[in-house]
């Protein structure tokens, strides 16, 4: 019998994102809300808040196990809180922690 509690972590190298969306130039838009692009925009290092915020949605993700979900489904919001919409908002609430470092960024989500 579960309990009920879901737990997700995800750790992401910060220079290979940042190499995949310059590849993909119409990614962020997909992966990111607006809010999301103009926050990083406004850091010196853009990447780096960006893979946070990615690592974020993945460890929601894993912690809620839904069926079906899209990246705009989970918007990370300053002082690393989440706002769940379309299918996952059903899903209660969710902590997040993130991180970052010069060459890793990584968070952990636990939804209960």
């Amino acid at each position: 019998m579960g309990i009920g509690i879901g737990i997700g972590i995800d750790v992401l190298e910060i220079e290979r994102f940042a190499r995949v969306l310059e590849r993909r130039p119409g990614l962020a838009g997909r992966l990111f809300l607006p809010a999301e692009l103009e926050y990083a925009a406004r850091r010196a290092r853009p990447a780096q808040h960006l893979a946070a915020r990615f690592c974020a949605k993945e460890a929601v993700v894993k912690a809620l196990r839904p069926a079906e979900w899209d990246w705009h489904d989970v918007e990370v919001l300053p002082q690393a809180r989440v706002r769940l919409s379309g299918p996952l908002a059903a899903h209660g609430s969710v902590a997040v922690s993130l991180t970052h470092g010069d060459t890793v960024a990584a968070a952990v989500a636990l939804a209960g």
